[in-house]
This record gives structure tokens, sequence and C-alpha cells, in this order.
């Protein structure tokens, strides 16, 4: 079904359309903002408008489209390690450094960055925008990070009484400082970002490590 809930076109070359007008609809929203026109988006698909129409009923839709496509691919990598490795890995530190590194890695982009921004200015107007943010970004890696720390505590290597709220304070520790400096167009630097993430992860883990 499409986003609609209706039918939408199908076969590859369908599929290849909708990619067309995914990616194109990212660029237009980046270069514009929300309030760009499907029509500008559609040329710059090299569609009809009726054809964006036909696999998105509407720029809400499409925008979330946008915005949960770009969340899956740079998140993907980041929940494939922590499902894998973390849970069962014998050096907790060095793993949790590596699967935070690679998160810093995958949201501190500069066009993540941008629709990050975007999603939030528009959130007043749109809530449903920031609500897509949400539920294919923090809620979705959150969830697997709180999988992986379950382990760790089932296998006595870690005290965590709420892992949600471990996973937040985590969040806070290692990604939070460098997406601040991204917000404002600036980068921390390679070495400071570096050291936000180890020494996160080492206040994370002095407080939750079974003594």
């Amino acid at each position: 079904m499409g986003d609609s809930g209706r039918a939408a076109p199908s076969g590859a070359r369908a599929d290849g359309k909708r990619r067309a007008i995914v990616q194109a609809a990212l660029q237009a929203f980046l270069d514009e903002g929300f309030d760009v026109s499907m029509d500008r988006i559609a040329a710059a698909a090299g569609v009809s408008k009726v054809t964006v129409y036909n696999h998105f009923d509407s720029k809400e839709n499409l925008f979330r489209a946008v915005v949960s496509g770009q969340l899956h691919a740079a998140l993907e990598v980041v929940e494939q390690l922590v499902a894998a490795r973390l849970g069962d890995s014998e050096d907790v530190r060095a793993e949790l450094v590596k699967a935070c590194r690679a998160w810093v890695a995958a949201l501190a982009t500069p066009g993540l960055l941008a629709l990050r921004s975007l999603v939030a200015s528009e959130s007043k107007r749109f809530p449903e925008l920031g609500e897509t943010w949400l539920e294919h970004g923090p809620n979705r890696l959150h969830a697997v990070f709180a999988a992986a720390l379950t382990r760790l505590c089932e296998r006595g290597l870690l005290d965590i009484a709420d892992v949600e709220l471990a996973v937040l304070q985590l969040s806070g520790l290692v990604l939070s400082p460098n997406l601040v400096y991204g917000v404002y167009g600036r980068s921390p630097g390679k070495k400071l970002s570096d050291r936000l993430i180890v020494s996160g992860v080492d206040m994370f883990l002095s407080y939750y490590t079974r003594k």
C-alpha cells in the first residue's frame, strides 16, 4: 500500500521513480525548507506532479519518507554492530567505544544535522514530523542499545536498574555534545569528538559496571 493507504505504483520502473522523488525531495527540503513546492520537487526528480502524488499523497508523507530513509541508511551499520557484538562482548569498554564512535559518525554528518534542524523547526507546525524522527532515529536505535545492555546485565557485567534511562544517559554523554557543535555549523574536531566519546563511555561504565 502507498503512504495514504491506497495502492501505490509498483514494479522496477515505479521503484526507480520513487527513489528519484525521495532523493530530489531531500535536496529540495534542505535547500528551501518544508515550504518548497511539490512542483519544484517533481521538476528536480524529472517526473510530473501527478506522479509524485501517485506515490505520496501529501508533502508531509513525502517528508516522512525522506526522514525515515535517511535515518535507516545512516543507522543500519550502528544497529548491526550493537546487536551483533555488544551484548556478548568480553571487552565491554572496547565494544561500547566502537559502537558509540559509529553512532556519532552516523548522525553528526552535515546532511543529517541539517535535516534534524529542519525537522525541529517544523515540528511545531507538523508534530508528526518530529514523531517520525523519533520513531526511526532515537527510539529505534535506543531499543537496540537497551537490548544489548540488558544482556550485559544478565551476564553480570553491568548493574542497571533502568535500562531505558541508561541509554538516554549514554546518548547525552557521547552523542549530544557532538550534535550541539554541528547544529551551529561547527565541528568539535576529530580529537575532541573522540575524547568526548571515550570519556563518556568511561563515565557511563564507572557508574554501571557491577562492583
